[in-house]
């Protein structure tokens, strides 16, 4: 199987919009890391140059995964993704413990968060199966059984650790490309009413104590200003108080004053609304937003199914996560550990972005192959 393909004029379709996009997106972010762990404590823990190592990494990777044909993936799909599901389960035995859950896979260098890839891992699993099993007049309920336990087993896997927020992922992920490749209106109408009926019953015996007040926490975080509801308020505070035009790069006293939590890693982008305002946030929000829209665009004008649901799928995975995590700095919208792609700290969730954006890239210089 050759696996690497030369052809020149690869070189010619190659996306330069795509890339300076990113570009932009990503030194902004860098800088802002370099603001959110400023001073630094010891040159070795400096959040922002780990995240640059891991950029590096990122864009190294980014070459590998354009020069493969993403058709492959066809073939590579259901081995990547048993390779996750063996992961998530060595997890519980071999799994790097913190903050009360068990995520990480300590490979010594690096630590390993198996549930980053495992969206990525859903998509093109997803992606996948609807390209080979085409239905013209939408899917029924029983064409969604494979596709629900493919969904189902990693949710599983992952809501157990416990991560909530990715797990969410996942089901968000399945809901987003099922009802981009079309359903029959029965198949609505089940699918809705058993979301539902889950809700409740999750509510009442799945989440734990912890997970139930974040989300009364959410809803009146004044009731506990210096305990659950603190994350929350000091990030409302530290965005509203970046004004029009925000206090200035290092100059953030919500940030370096240490009073909001998390500032490298779930709220990253609140440190950018105090120092650079509305204005900085407006400009910043349509650089990332445009290089989605690009996404977009690259997944209309794939050569075929399977590219167009991979492009898809890969830009409604940044963006739910994106839209998750900046409504949950608002505070209309619980905190649940959803990082902001390419903005949030964690090696994991940028080397499972980064391949997100090289697929994209993978699939927009390959659309005039027939």
């Amino acid at each position: 199987m050759n696996l690497f393909r030369i052809d020149r004029r690869l070189l010619a379709n190659f996306d330069f919009v795509l890339l300076i996009l990113l570009l932009l997106v990503c030194a902004a972010a860098l800088s802002n890391l370099y603001s959110a762990s400023y001073p630094p404590k010891s040159l070795s823990a400096t959040p922002y140059l780990k995240q640059g190592i891991f950029l590096l990494m990122g864009f190294a990777v980014f070459l590998v995964v354009i020069s493969v044909d993403y058709r492959e993936l066809l073939f590579w799909n259901y081995p990547f993704y048993f390779l996750i599901i063996l992961l998530l389960v060595l997890m519980y035995f071999i799994g790097y413990e913190a903050n009360g859950s068990q995520r990480w896979i300590n490979l010594g260098f690096f630590k390993l968060q198996p549930s980053e890839p495992a969206k990525l891992m859903m998509v093109i699993t997803l992606a996948s199966y609807y390209s080979r099993k085409e239905v013209v007049d939408g899917y029924s309920l029983k064409q969604l059984v494979v596709p629900l336990i493919l969904t189902g087993v990693p949710f599983l896997l992952i809501l157990l650790q416990p991560d909530l927020g990715t797990a969410m992922m996942l089901a968000i992920i399945f809901v987003s490309m099922t009802i981009f490749v079309r359903l029959k209106l029965s198949t609505y109408l089940i699918l809705g009413t058993t979301a539902i009926a889950l809700v409740v019953v999750a509510w009442e015996k799945v989440l734990k104590p912890y997970q139930k007040q974040r989300i009364q926490t959410f809803l009146h975080p004044e009731d506990d200003p210096m305990g659950n509801g603190y994350q929350i308020l000091q990030s409302k505070i530290a965005v509203g108080s970046g004004g029009k035009f925000g206090k200035g790069y290092l100059e953030g006293t919500q940030g370096h004053l240490h009073f909001l939590p998390e500032r490298h890693t779930d709220f990253a982008f609140a440190v950018w609304g105090e120092e650079w305002g509305f204005v900085g946030s407006f400009i910043f929000l349509g650089l990332y937003f445009a290089l989605l829209i690009w996404g977009l665009y690259i997944a209309m004008n794939a050569r075929d199914r399977f590219g167009v649901l991979l492009a898809f799928g890969v830009v409604i995975l940044i963006f739910w996560q994106a839209v998750i995590n900046l409504l949950m700095i608002l505070g209309f919208l619980p905190v649940v550990g959803i990082p902001l792609p390419l903005v949030s700290y964690g090696g994991s969730s940028l080397m499972t972005t980064m391949i997100c954006f090289a697929i994209l890239m993978n699939v927009r210089m390959r659309r005039f192959q027939p």
